[in-house]
């Protein structure tokens, strides 16, 4: 008896360990996770950056933006990609600006510093150019960088 109770709770133990491993490995699949929003590094378990010399991204956008205007980024890869996460930056300061307020198929908001300021994947489909509109803030704040 004492043997099945043993085995019973080792069962179980086992069990709910390789739950938490699933919904960790499994919850990026969906947008990258708030704690990366300061640095931008991703949080993944195993996630491991892919070498510049093998391919490279490129954003492409407006030379110049007034206050409050849409400006289109386009976002491209030499290789097919699952995970993303883009910002605006300030080049004075490196804080985030503005917010995105057009977003395409497979990426969703998530709100880093205010809301719609940042946005990522939203599934694990490969992507390789997407486009979006970021809204400039209100007032001036001088060159801008997406990262």
């Amino acid at each position: 008896m004492e043997h099945g109770r043993k085995v019973h709770v080792a069962i179980i133990g086992w069990a709910c360990t390789a739950l938490c491993l699933v919904s960790c490995a499994a919850a990026f699949s969906h947008g990258a996770s708030p704690s990366a929003c300061t640095d931008m590094m991703p949080q993944h378990m195993r996630a491991q950056l892919h070498s510049p010399r093998n391919n490279y991204i490129t954003i492409h956008t407006n030379m110049s933006f007034f206050p409050g205007n849409k400006v289109p980024v386009t976002v491209r890869s030499s290789r097919d990609f699952m995970g993303f996460l883009l910002q605006a930056r300030k080049v004075s300061n490196d804080e985030v600006a503005g917010t995105f307020v057009f977003i395409p198929p497979g990426s969703k908001l998530l709100s880093c510093f205010e809301d719609g300021d940042t946005v990522t994947h939203s599934d694990k489909s490969l992507k390789r150019n997407l486009s979006f509109v970021w809204k400039a803030p209100d007032q001036p704040i001088g060159d801008i960088k997406f990262l």
